[in-house]
Order: C-alpha cells, then sequence, then structure tokens
C-alpha cells in the first residue's frame, strides 16, 4: 500500500445524501489513525492512494412528521442504500461508481417503490496549498496535512432507473419514480483544514443540475436544481495505534437550496425552499474498516406553500445516517 504520511489506515467516507424529488449527491473524504477527520454528509478534501479500491455502503432513513390522524397517502418513510466503488487513480485522482437502492413508503401503502435508482459516475481532483498551489503528492508528512487541502469534484447519473412507475391506477408520480429519465450532473468544491491535532474543520459547496424528462404519461416534468453549502468539525477523541483504532466527533450544519420543480414549463406549487440541517454524529476507524453514524435533524427551514409540503425535504422528523467502508 501506498503511503499518505505513513498513515496506518486510509478510508474513503463517501456519503449519500436524499432529497425530496428524492435524488442524491456524492460526498467524498479519506482519512486515517492520523491526519484529518472526515464528516458524515459534508465532503473532506481527500484522495485515495493510488492504485487503491474503497468499497462503501450507506443507509439514509429519512421518517416524516404526518398531519392528519387517519391512515391517508401522506409520506411515511423512505429508506436509501448506495453501495460504491472508488479507485485511486493517481495520488491527486480518484474516480467513483455509486450503485443507489430507493424503498418509498406511503402511510396507507397505495403507492410503494422499491428497486435500483440512477448509477452514478464522479471524478475528484485534490489540491494542496504549501508555498503554492499543487496536485496532492503521493506522501505527505503528518506536517503536511496540517495544510489546506482543496478539493474540485463532478460527476454524472446514468439514467439506469425506472422513472415511469405507475400507482394501482395507473399514474406516474415524478416524486415516487426510482429514475430521472435524463442524466443529472453535480459540480462541487471542497475546503478542509486540519487546526490542530485533533480538530478538523471543513467547508463544502456544490450544485445538482436536472433537465425535463417526457414520461409516458407526455406531462414534461422537470426537478428543481439543489444548491448546497456544508460545514463540519470533527473532533478525534480517542486513538490507539497498538488497537489500530480511532474515534472522531462530528458535527455538521447544512443548507439546502431548492428550486420550484417544473410540469410541462411551469413553476409548480409546494415545491422548493431553503433548508438547513444539522447533524450529531461519529465515525470509527478499525483496522482496515471504517462505521459512522449519526442522526439529522431539521432546524429551521423557509419552503414554498409549506404547509402543503408534507413528505418534502425540511418536513422530516429526524433522518438516521449509517456508513460502513473498507480500502483493499
Amino acid at each position: 500500500m501506498r503511503k499518505l504520511n505513513k498513515l496506518v489506515l486510509t478510508f474513503l467516507l463517501a456519503s449519500y445524501g436524499v432529497a425530496y424529488a428524492h435524488h442524491g449527491v456524492a460526498s467524498l473524504g479519506v482519512a486515517g489513525l492520523e491526519g484529518p477527520g472526515a464528516p458524515l454528509e459534508t465532503s473532506s478534501s481527500a484522495t485515495l492512494p493510488e492504485g487503491k479500491f474503497l468499497s462503501y455502503l450507506k443507509l439514509d432513513y429519512a421518517k416524516f412528521k404526518k398531519y392528519t390522524p387517519q391512515r391517508d397517502d401522506e409520506t411515511e418513510n423512505y429508506t436509501f442504500w448506495i453501495y460504491g466503488l472508488g479507485y485511486g487513480l493517481k495520488s491527486y485522482l480518484s474516480l467513483y461508481l455509486f450503485v443507489p437502492y430507493y424503498i418509498k413508503k406511503l402511510e396507507d401503502n397505495s403507492f410503494n417503490t422499491n428497486g435500483f435508482a440512477d448509477i452514478s459516475l464522479m471524478a475528484v481532483l485534490g489540491f494542496k496549498y504549501d508555498e503554492g498551489l499543487m496536485l496532492v503528492p503521493e506522501t505527505e508528512s503528518l506536517d503536511d496535512l496540517m495544510d489546506w487541502h482543496f478539493t474540485v469534484y463532478g460527476g454524472t447519473t446514468i439514467p439506469t432507473g425506472n422513472p415511469n412507475i405507475r400507482d394501482a391506477n395507473g399514474n406516474i408520480d415524478p416524486g415516487m419514480s426510482l429514475g430521472f429519465g435524463k442524466p443529472t450532473i453535480t459540480l462541487g468544491y471542497i475546503a478542509t483544514k486540519q487546526f490542530t491535532e485533533n480538530l478538523t474543520f471543513i467547508f463544502d459547496i456544490n450544485y445538482l443540475k436536472f433537465f425535463e424528462y417526457k414520461y409516458n404519461n407526455g406531462i414534461k416534468y422537470q426537478f428543481g436544481d439543489e444548491f448546497r453549502v456544508n460545514t463540519a468539525i470533527t473532533y478525534r477523541i480517542l486513538t490507539s495505534g497498538k488497537k489500530k483504532f480511532r474515534l472522531d466527533l462530528d458535527f455538521e450544519i447544512n443548507y439546502l437550496g431548492l428550486g420550484r420543480d417544473k410540469e410541462n414549463g411551469i413553476g409548480l406549487q409546494a415545491t422548493g425552499g431553503d433548508i438547513i440541517y444539522t447533524l450529531y454524529g461519529f465515525r470509527a476507524y478499525y483496522n482496515t474498516i471504517s462505521f459512522g453514524a449519526g442522526v439529522k435533524f431539521p432546524t429551521w427551514e423557509n419552503l414554498n406553500e409549506e404547509n402543503l409540503q408534507q413528505g418534502a425535504e425540511g418536513k422530516e422528523k429526524y433522518r438516521i445516517i449509517f456508513t460502513f467502508s473498507t480500502l483493499f
């Protein structure tokens, strides 16, 4: 294994956030027994070691608030699984493949869907600043890891999921589908700074673009674009080189700006708005394995026609996040 400042462990910690229109965005990062921490939802400016693979699994479970006492067609919960594989092409360039699996459930079970969604491809290019901007080298000392590190990344989805799923009455609901019918495009930028041996700050900004798709019922639908600004602080509370174990606490603030969805070119009511989430979690490392878990709450929202947006992002009771990864 190529050394990254003589780290004992190196892992990709990828997260797949999920939106009401029920799409996801990958967030990427690397951490080891020494060096900067990696959060759960916010991306970190790190790349995989050259020639190494990363296997990854994530669960995002969203439980929604309901506003009527009877069992009706209010959204009950969504369960999002994401399976991923990463490869370090160069010390500064990593490539990723993500395969999502969605489970979407309404309270009265009138329209439940499950299956594989659109696969996602992503590339990450890493830089650092040390008396000038440079590509991330193969080897860095512990002091070098204290430098500012930056990442630019981009990706696209491939429309492999079924966008035309129908309910028992033959109706198509784009929000309950497993695909978007067209590719999407993601662009992002990340800055990471390890301020002390234990404390790391991360900033992540990204944009997700959707395109109009004509469904089999003749309706043209376009999901609103998404703009995210994420910040995170990780704090290492325990390290045991002998046991090859590390434990970090994670606190994050995630902003999400959602554009209005459009149907036949016209903006739809009860779609779009702004949300701020807070996340509390931890990440543990053991040998060649990484495990992370946390809970995420909407702490502020300004949704368009908010009282009509049950089941939308910002209307969750909570979200439970779980990640597992291993490097080989």
